[in-house]
C-alpha cells in the first residue's frame, strides 16, 4: 500500500484522535516506552490526542500523520519550546509507528517530515529522547541527529522495567 504523510489542523487532529489513539494504544501494547503503562485503554489513548489537538489549537504545534487506504499509522509532533529564551528551539515527541506499518520507511519519513515542520515553524534546533538501544535510537543516529547523552532508568517501560533514555539534536 502506498503512504502519505500529511500535516493536521487542530480539527484534523481532534477528529484523528480516536485512530492516534489506536496508533498509541498499539504501540504501547507492543512494549513501547512512550509516558504511558501497559493498562493504557483505548479511551485513555485516545483521550491524549483529544488533549493534543486542544494544545495544537493554541501553540500552533505540528502533527503530523502517516497514512495509507487503511487510514492513519503513524503520527509525529513538532512542538515549538514557548520560552522567550528560546524560540528558535522545539521538541519532536510521540513519534509512534502502529506495528501494522513498520519496515515501511513511515518513521524515516515522519522524522524527514517533522525537520521540515520545525523549519516551517522557524525552528533552527529540534531535540528530542528515546528509549536507548531501541530501533528508534539507531534510526535517529542513522539520518544524522547528534547524541548527546544517556540517563540511566529515567522512564519505565509499559511493563514497570526502567530503562534509559537517549536524548538527541538536530541543528536545522
Amino acid at each position: 500500500m502506498s503512504m502519505r504523510i500529511r500535516r493536521l489542523t487542530a480539527d484534523e487532529t481532534l477528529r484523528a484522535a480516536p485512530a492516534l489513539g489506536a496508533v498509541l494504544k498499539d504501540c504501547v501494547d507492543g512494549g513501547a516506552s512512550v509516558s504511558f503503562m501497559a493498562d493504557l485503554t483505548l479511551d485513555e489513548a485516545t483521550a491524549f490526542w483529544e488533549r493534543a489537538a486542544a494544545a495544537q489549537a493554541g501553540d500552533g504545534r505540528a502533527v503530523l500523520v502517516a497514512e495509507d487506504d487503511a487510514g492513519a499509522f503513524g503520527v509525529v509532533q513538532v512542538i515549538a519550546a514557548g520560552t522567550p529564551n528560546q524560540p528558535h528551539r522545539g521538541d519532536v515527541a510521540k513519534m509512534l509507528v502502529h506495528r501494522r506499518g513498520r519496515r515501511r520507511g513511515a518513521a524515516q519519513a515522519l522524522l524527514a517530515a517533522a525537520e521540515q515542520a520545525g523549519r516551517d515553524l522557524g525552528l533552527t534546533l529540534l531535540v528530542l529522547d528515546t528509549v536507548t538501544g531501541g530501533d528508534a535510537e539507531r534510526l535517529y543516529a542513522r539520518l544524522g541527529w547528534s547524541k548527546v547523552g544517556v540517563i540511566p532508568n529515567y522512564a519505565l517501560m509499559p511493563d514497570g522495567t526502567p530503562c534509559a533514555t537517549t536524548y538527541f539534536y538536530k541543528a536545522l
